[in-house]
């Protein structure tokens, strides 16, 4: 009997089909309501795949997830958000091949250079699980008191945390705004990169699939004086990072910073030129959504 062959003619060619990337509330991945999309492309302008161009309404729906997830992340204890923390960091590790594509595609460094990133924002997850039961050690203690009294001081998680993610790093400097802001038991809605979300996502996927209950973060996608605004004004967000929203005293950063003020929120404003390779960033921005809460008790004769 003859071998089979195949067929003499060719393939057909076929259409690479490109995925649209969705959001991140409540612990799912839902479409925008609006339905709406927009192309996202690399450093060189090759187009990678579609984002969810979220609105208002997601915003304020992520603001609902993440309030509703605070009381049940800030209640546990700081041991147990370690580990949890830790926990994204391996599932991050998992992922690394497809972070390093990514990032190499959004900032248009070499693989070696995108490799070099993706260590150093997974080792800046660790870090930061690594702070976790040991902040309130550093900002919270007994203080001396001249009287008969016991003074003690103790960091509390300040609540919701809206966070405008650095638009040049979407990745190291996206873990370097968002990590500090859980690990003390707030909960965070984060506004990706407008121009390159996909890290964004992708972590987001991570964190689905790592042990960080439902709502803790929040991942929105789309254009960013779309989706800010909105946290900005929001009664129930109780912080602000502008980290993203440009240089100290743009007209973005003015804006929210005005806006924020009507219902009295911490904020953060942005520095100039952060350099997230920084290998040791401190305590400061864990610090920055944190209220000290100090006791007066006392003491018997």
């Amino acid at each position: 009997m003859a071998d089979r062959t195949d067929p003499p003619f060719p393939a057909p060619a076929r259409v690479v089909v490109r995925r649209t990337y969705k959001l991140y509330l409540g612990g799912a991945f839902p479409r925008s309501e609006s339905g709406r999309s927009y192309p996202v492309t690399s450093s060189r302008g090759v187009h990678l795949a579609n984002a969810a161009q979220a609105s208002r309404k997601d915003a304020r729906d992520a603001v609902v997830a993440a309030r509703k997830a605070f009381p049940g992340w800030s209640g546990r204890t700081a041991y147990n958000r370690g580990q949890i923390l830790y926990r994204v960091a391996e599932m991050m590790e998992g992922r690394r091949a497809q972070f390093a594509e990514e990032t190499a595609a959004a900032e248009g460094v070499s693989r070696a250079g995108a490799e070099r990133l993706v260590s150093a924002a997974i080792d800046r997850w660790v870090y930061y699980a690594g702070w976790a039961d040991k902040v309130g050690q550093v900002l919270g203690g007994a203080n001396q008191v001249s009287g008969p009294f016991f003074n003690h001081s103790e960091p509390e998680p300040t609540g919701v945390v809206g966070v405008i993610a650095p638009a040049g790093s979407p990745l190291l400097g996206l873990v370097s705004v968002l990590a500090p802001v859980i690990t003390s038991g707030n909960t965070a809605v984060l506004v990706a990169s407008e121009r390159a979300p996909l890290p964004a996502v992708t972590l987001a996927e991570a964190l689905a699939t790592s042990d960080l209950p439902a709502g803790v973060v929040n991942i929105l996608t789309g254009r960013l004086g779309e989706l800010a605004p909105p946290l900005a004004g929001h009664a129930d967000v109780n912080a602000l990072d502008l980290t993203g929203a440009g240089d100290p005293g743009s007209e973005l950063a003015s804006e929210l910073e005005e806006s924020a003020a009507t219902t009295l929120k911490r904020v953060l404003r942005p520095g100039l030129h952060d350099d997230w390779t920084v290998a040791d960033p401190g305590v400061s921005r864990i610090r920055s959504f944190m209220e000290i809460k100090t006791v007066w008790h006392p003491v018997g004769v």
